[in-house]
């Protein structure tokens, strides 16, 4: 639905049906209507830097403390907020951004940590809780959109995975995002030329759903439509729709967006060339949330960093993120997209402010910094502080809940909207309450 927002259509038809519409008839207007309404929606790309990263020398450094490391802070575009001068990209683009300096998770290990940090909820034996990108693609991703609601540029958002969300919002994992994924491509063996390529792959698909509509109709014969199966939960239908993105993406022209020498040498460079991984993984993620992408997971690893910590961030992690971030921040507000994308960095957890004998930093969850901004977020923000030596939380203390719920809501979501679980229980997609002055 192009150039109409979600109220503005509201408002429209909640007219209309006043004066002239039957009941029924507006709520099957609204039911029609609402694949464009996900599509006027917002968008979410997590910037995941596994192993824990130190904040305190990325976000929230603390100069005059014993615990303050090599690095010294910077002023930013935001201001009255400083940031490490490993970072001077980024800081141009910290009006846009908001830091949350105050998040508890005390969660130490780095399994645990991932997922509670993807899914903002513990782990449990006994519920496969789903990753954020999985609940927002379920919430907010087009039916007919022929990409993925869910893309993972590396591994992390697999390893989570959709949880009792089930395979039709399973992430779809791009390992290298300098090249094209090898299993959007039909098979060389089905034609010389696009066109005798297309026509096979479409005559497959053919073949395929007479298979699938038989099969998931004989399993909920009570029902006629896939629509009615699939929100009876059945899995022969979710296998079937996940099937069809699959064929759909091989012989659409979307397929393209995975190929990142489409844009130019210029914005290559911008976001750090193609020696820098991650920069990559970021203009692939903006690629995608312009085409309509719910959700994706870019990540940048290495952040365990025991020994040598200050040079692993100088010489490498810290060049590599203030790149692709950077770049990522300034594109999209460039491109009109930042009130539509919502930014998350994180990692597990963050790293001690007491230095090891090794020059490194070791596991600490008891406080530390994450960073969010676009959408319905407020940027050039600093919530939440930690001590001198930062060692406690200062004030406003920041539970992961809070956290999700902030990013939900600047995504246009109510943190109390409903899914069921694995045992059918309702639970709301957070358990928090959104951080005041952030949206």
């Amino acid at each position: 639905m192009h150039g109409i927002n979600r109220r503005h259509f509201l408002k429209h038809v909640l007219g209309a049906s006043a004066l002239a519409v039957p009941g029924m008839q507006f709520l099957q207007g609204l039911a029609s209507a609402q694949t464009d309404l996900k599509k006027a929606n917002k968008s979410l790309i997590i910037l995941w830097m596994g192993g824990g990263p130190s904040t305190i020398d990325l976000w929230d450094l603390k100069p005059e403390a014993q615990t303050g490391g090599e690095f010294k802070p910077i002023k930013t575009a935001a201001p009255g907020v400083e940031i490490s001068e490993i970072l001077p990209s980024i800081a141009k683009q910290m009006k846009h951004l908001s830091i949350v300096r105050s998040l508890v998770t005390n969660e130490g290990s780095h399994e645990r940590g991932t997922e509670l940090m993807n899914t903002g909820r513990p782990p449990s034996p006994v519920v496969q809780h789903p990753a954020m990108g999985a609940v927002i693609s379920s919430q907010l991703t087009a039916k007919d959109l022929s990409l993925p609601g869910f893309i993972g540029v590396g591994g992390t958002a697999q390893r989570i995975g959709a949880g009792f969300l089930g395979m039709m919002y399973a992430p779809f994992t791009v390992q290298n995002a300098g090249q094209p994924p090898a299993n959007i491509k039909a098979p060389s063996s089905l034609g010389t030329n696009e066109a005798e390529v297309t026509e096979r792959v479409q005559r497959r698909r053919r073949l395929f759903y007479a298979v699938e509509d038989n099969f998931a109709q004989s399993a909920f014969p009570h029902l006629h439509k896939a629509e009615e199966r699939e929100a009876a939960g059945s899995p022969a239908q979710a296998h079937e729709a996940v099937y069809k993105k699959g064929f759909d993406l091989t012989v659409s022209q979307l397929r393209t967006v995975f190929d990142v020498d489409k844009e130019s040498a210029r914005t290559l460079q911008m976001y750090g060339g193609r020696a820098n991984g991650f920069g990559m993984g970021a203009l692939l993620a903006r690629r995608l949330v312009e085409k309509g992408v719910t959700a994706v997971e870019v990540d940048l690893g290495g952040w365990d960093t025991h020994n040598n910590n200050f040079k692993s961030l100088k010489d490498n992690l810290g060049k590599r993120l203030n790149e692709g971030m950077s770049a990522l921040v300034q594109d999209l507000v460039d491109r009109g997209m930042w009130k539509n994308t919502v930014v998350l960095w994180m990692g597990e957890f963050g790293r001690t402010p007491r230095i090891n004998q090794n020059a490194g930093r070791d596991h600490w969850a008891r406080c530390w910094s994450v960073v969010v901004g676009g959408g319905g977020i407020q940027g050039g923000q600093v919530y939440g502080s930690t001590s001198s030596d930062g060692m406690d939380v200062g004030k406003d203390p920041c539970l992961v809940g809070d956290l999700f719920a902030t990013v939900y809501k600047g995504l246009g979501l109510d943190p109390a909207t409903q899914i069921r679980d694995n045992l059918g229980r309702p639970m709301p997609i957070s358990e928090g309450k959104p951080l005041k002055g952030l949206v």
